[in-house]
């Protein structure tokens, strides 16, 4: 209670609500919830207090598998901090680390840690040298499971649960619901308890504005945004990487505090970048879709596309990484001429037009917002946007 008070916690959100009381009475839960729920404390909260209630030394008894080394981070973090007056033991495990880090880790699954928060790949190397025990496992945490098999983390997935005892309690947490989590569900949880909280739409407090550009405006409009709305701190989405570090050195000439944020970052630098941004060294952050997930920074309240996401999952994800805990925030999309009609299956499938913002008279005349309109013989079909067969989405 004294870590939930000292993280400010007041008032459960609705995940909370649903999910901890299931999670208390030992049910498997499935939960479609996105990331800004609430979420992470709405399974931390109940494993931390089952094991206090049950506490042993020496051994793994619950294991979070995530995506991705930030989010591992970050919630490592949270945990510490609801942990912080208790004698609960963990550690994060994912890779991008040298040496003595891995030295470390083995350490810790040898002696046992109580809960230990890991990525795919990094838990498999462990797993591959013989020494890894889950003989006590508890609970199994299935965070961001969509996300996770969209990056090709199926096997691996099923090579973890295959090293886990039958006997213990599962929870599987995903913002959307395709078949293949359904069929992945089916083959990890007993009998789970249903619960969903997200919809594909962004947040209300979100105020939501694109600008239909040539691709040639989309600098100039950039810098222009950047100048003249105010805000504390502004994320900046590239669809590739080259594009971030393109924009990033073209930012930083007009003299912003920007950095930038992809997968051809060290882990130490991306940390650092990250510490940078959190603490206001720097308030502009130019990342790919790496950091569309599971990051929560109360400050940001400034996103802008500068290209539209691939699919429109990801535009909610990326403008959702503002307004967080219940703060207002901002989202600017940079709609070129090409990529009309995917703006259009974004529109269609949060169920709302975004306001159209007329950029200023110093960049020219803009193109038309003229998406290609459905032939007549698509019937009554309404589905705009349609993820890949497979989920082969590429990782940034």
């Amino acid at each position: 209670m004294e870590g939930i008070e000292a993280s400010n916690y007041e008032i459960a959100t609705p995940v909370q609500e649903q999910v901890i009381p299931p999670i208390l009475s030992g049910k498997d839960i499935i939960a479609s919830a996105q990331t800004g729920t609430g979420k992470t404390a709405a399974f931390l909260l109940p494993i931390i207090n089952r094991l206090l209630m049950h506490h042993a030394n020496g051994s793994v008894r619950a294991l979070v598998i995530v995506p991705t080394r930030e989010l591992a981070i970050q919630i490592a973090q949270h945990l510490e901090g609801l942990t912080y007056f208790t004698d609960i033991s963990s550690l994060a495990i994912y890779g991008g680390n040298d040496g003595q880090n891995f030295v470390g880790e083995r350490k810790a699954l040898q002696m046992g840690a109580d809960i230990i928060i890991c990525t795919p790949g990094r838990f498999i190397a462990h797993l591959n040298m013989g020494y890894v025990s889950m003989k006590e496992l508890q609970f199994l945490v299935l965070d961001e499971a969509d996300r996770m098999l969209d990056m090709g983390f199926q096997d691996d997935i099923n090579r973890i649960v295959a090293a886990l005892p039958e006997q213990r309690q599962n929870l599987l947490f995903s913002a959307t619901m395709p078949p293949r989590i359904r069929t992945l569900a089916k083959t990890i949880l007993k009998d789970p308890v249903e619960i969903n909280i997200a919809i594909s739409r962004p947040p209300e407090k979100i105020v939501q504005k694109a600008f239909v550009v040539y691709e040639t405006q989309k600098l100039p409009l950039i810098q222009y945004l950047l100048k003249k709305t105010p805000y504390k701190s502004a994320l900046v989405f590239c669809s590739r990487k080259q594009s971030v570090k393109t924009l990033t050195r073209s930012l930083k000439q007009s003299g912003f505090l920007i950095e930038e944020m992809h997968s051809d970052l060290t882990q130490s630098q991306r940390e650092n970048v990250l510490t940078s941004f959190t603490g206001g060294r720097i308030n502009v952050l130019v990342a790919t879709d790496i950091l569309s997930r599971g990051i929560d920074i109360d400050t940001i309240d400034l996103v802008i596309n500068y290209d539209v996401p691939r699919d429109g999952e990801d535009y909610v994800h990326r403008i959702g990484r503002t307004a967080r805990a219940e703060a207002d925030g901002i989202a600017f999309t940079l709609v070129g001429e090409k990529e009309q009609n995917s703006f259009a299956a974004i529109e269609t499938l949060i169920g709302r037009e975004v306001e159209k913002a007329v950029i200023p008279q110093s960049l020219g005349t803009a193109p038309d917002y003229a998406p290609r309109k459905k032939r007549r013989n698509d019937g009554n079909k309404k589905k705009f946007y349609k993820r890949r067969p497979g989920g082969n989405k590429r990782a940034s």
